[in-house]
């Protein structure tokens, strides 16, 4: 059952306009009958008559009465969403600090009472601008500074302490989930862990695909499969690297009728392996609409970090999951295509074969 968004009273929301409350721009818009728009209590420059004026909790709303955005509200359209971007990325920095200390981390209502919103409303900006909710940031911010601290200690033992867990206990309920493998086999370089791979033919020309007991965890593509399996070989230096049998051969094809046509979605599991902001980046992407683009630029206040593009680029060219995290969805502001780890001759194919699937459907 979809839940309706609330919003403050009339009285409330008629006192925060009238106060012009930037605060209040979280939790409802104002809408004009007269002049048949509306704005942020925020952006009003002229008070409209109270009895001319009515409240929606999201622009959608007032929208979906026949309301359009007025002037100002679209000349500020973007300083809201960078006040935005600041008001989570603050947010992002706050969590990371509790892990740092080993403090307890914030719950989703005291993030969202630090900044001044409604938790419904902070969990959907959070998600909207990081690609990821509060407790999945937490958890990969946690990850990669448990990798770092793996690799800086002596002990098993220091990095757990030093990455923030409260205990050991707690730490090995969830070590698994965050490095992949055991501490021990990661600390040796993923020695232990194995990986199954199989090299194949697509219309992008060769394709490896590899999947470790979490899930698919590389895609490549390029022009000499000896050179993917080298690749492969760079990325997983200790790990066990086992042909496929013929049970892996399907999962092969499956992800080669992916590659082929992205529009029928991608359904096997995905061994995801990065930083914090990486994940950040990559998870962004996972949301970009087959046959649509998107620039870095977007994708750096989607993730709240907006002055972080050429790191956002930097994500984009270390994702080893081709098409499945659809890193050659995104372009230069002006819509040039940039560089892609595959070539840019296949990014441009790609991107030419996902119009022309999106067009048939």
């Amino acid at each position: 059952m979809k839940t309706e968004i609330q919003r403050p009273s009339d009285d409330d929301c008629w006192a925060a306009l009238v106060a012009r409350d930037k605060t209040a721009d979280a939790h409802f818009v104002y809408a004009v009958r007269t002049t048949r728009t509306w704005g942020y209590p925020s952006t009003v420059v002229r008070l409209p008559k109270r009895e001319n004026t009515e409240f929606f909790a999201t622009p959608a709303q007032a929208e979906a009465q026949g309301y359009c955005a007025g002037k100002r509200q679209q000349r500020s359209g973007d300083a809201m969403m960078q006040r935005h971007a600041q008001l989570i990325a603050k947010s992002c920095r706050e969590l990371e600090a509790c892990i740092n200390q080993g403090c307890a981390v914030p719950s989703l209502a005291e993030l969202a009472k630090s900044a001044a919103i409604s938790p419904f409303h902070f969990h959907r900006l959070f998600k909207t601008h990081t690609g990821v909710t509060p407790a999945a940031y937490a958890r990969a911010y946690r990850g990669e500074r448990l990798r770092d601290q793996l690799t800086k200690q002596a002990t098993i033992t220091g990095a757990i302490a030093e990455s923030g867990f409260s205990s050991g206990s707690r730490f090995y309920e969830i070590s698994d989930t965050l490095l992949g493998m055991t501490p021990k086999n990661w600390r040796a370089g993923g020695k232990g862990a194995i990986i199954y791979f199989a090299l194949g033919i697509c219309a992008l020309g060769d394709i490896l695909v590899a999947q470790s007991e979490k899930g698919i965890c590389a895609i490549l593509l390029g022009d000499d499969a000896e050179t993917l399996l080298q690749n492969l070989q760079d990325q997983f230096p200790n790990a066990e690297l086992v042909g496929g049998d013929a049970q892996f051969e399907q999962v092969v094809a499956r992800v080669v009728g992916f590659v082929e046509a992205p529009s029928a979605g991608f359904e096997l599991p995905l061994d995801i392996r990065g930083t914090a902001f990486q994940r950040r980046v990559w998870q962004a992407l996972q949301t970009i609409p087959v046959g649509t683009t998107v620039s870095y630029r977007d994708i750096a206040q989607r993730i709240g970090s907006p002055n972080a593009i050429r790191a956002v680029a930097g994500a984009c060219a270390a994702n080893c999951l081709a098409v499945a995290i659809p890193c050659h969805r995104v372009v230069r502001t002006s819509g040039e295509l940039a560089g892609y780890r595959w070539g840019i001759d296949r990014k441009k194919r790609l991107l030419q074969r996902e119009a022309l699937q999106q067009e048939t459907y």
